[in-house]
């Protein structure tokens, strides 16, 4: 069962939490939220060699 991504990401942008790690099997659930988000381009990702994401917020001061 997929977490509620959309949560951990809105906790993400909002500084609550500092990372998000995205198994692979998660990861077009994540996806299908990412990628409707104003701040996505803020929301980078880090490959990890088991095929886990782990993003972080990169804030730019572009979006709100």
């Amino acid at each position: 069962m997929a977490l509620d991504y959309h949560q951990l990401i809105a906790d993400l942008i909002a500084g609550k939490i500092d990372q998000l790690s995205v198994p692979p099997a998660d990861f077009m659930a994540f996806r299908d939220i990412w990628q409707d988000l104003p701040q996505r381009k803020e929301i980078i990702g880090n490959a990890q060699r088991n095929g886990t994401i782990i993003y972080h917020f990169n804030v730019s001061g572009n979006h709100q």
